[in-house]
């Protein structure tokens, strides 16, 4: 039996959450990851007996998602994962770069003791995070990137990064990993990045995150190049 759409509960955290919440969170964790490719019709029956919950918290996560732009809304013919193009994850680069750039500078600027405990915290948590457990470690992964910015004074551009840096994810598993990606040293990136961030020096920190972000943009540029996101 479908759980009750007001049902409440509990994330790996501990913290409480709706059944929309739930619901949204799975399905962007499988959007993101590409266990949902581009172009899966998402049917509000098939996802209810997959997910356990009622149609009401199904339909208003994939809403959600829409406004995220990880789903789209057929004209009376129900939801699909969004499409993917090479051109599309060149946009994302660009705009994250950008962006990010701004959120950075306004978090070094507005950034306290606080913030330094929170983000050498989050750095520490990526590094033990263990690859092998995909969703903890992007988990980290995204808390890592986004402590660097929480300290910026605008919400609404915190929201367009967050958005940007799902969509950005996204694209790094749809392209998925070779030897010349694993050859790369992410691990030393971020340490160079934390570092940056903790001398709060605005230029190198900037530097070295938008060389991390183009590494990874000319690595899946390159894998996605002749890649067909088409599904019928």
């Amino acid at each position: 039996m479908a759980a009750s759409d007001t049902t409440f509960a509990q994330d790996k955290t501990g913290t409480t959450v709706s059944i929309t919440q739930q619901v949204y969170g799975k399905l962007r964790d499988q959007i993101v990851t590409g266990a949902l490719p581009p172009g899966e019709k998402l049917k509000v029956d098939t996802l209810k007996e997959r997910l356990a919950v009622g149609a009401s918290p199904i339909r208003e996560a994939l809403s959600l998602l829409t406004s995220d732009q990880l789903v789209e809304r057929l004209d009376q013919r129900g939801f699909r994962v969004a499409s993917a193009s090479g051109a599309e994850f060149a946009e994302i680069l660009k705009l994250r770069c950008a962006l990010e750039d701004m959120a950075l500078r306004e978090s070094l600027a507005a950034s306290t003791s606080e913030w330094e405990e929170a983000l050498v915290l989050a750095h520490h948590r990526l590094v033990r995070a263990s690859r092998d457990d995909v969703a903890t470690f992007e988990a980290h992964h995204k808390a890592f990137h986004m402590a660097l910015l929480s300290a910026a004074t605008s919400p609404i551009l915190l929201r367009f990064c967050d958005r940007l840096y799902d969509l950005n994810i996204r694209y790094r598993y749809l392209a998925g990993r070779t030897d010349s990606y694993q050859a790369r040293d992410v691990s030393s990136e971020h340490a160079d990045i934390l570092a940056a961030a903790l001398e709060r020096d605005a230029d190198a920190t900037s530097q070295v995150l938008l060389m991390h972000y183009r590494r990874t943009g000319q690595y899946l540029s390159e894998r996605l190049e002749n890649a067909d996101f088409s599904r019928v």
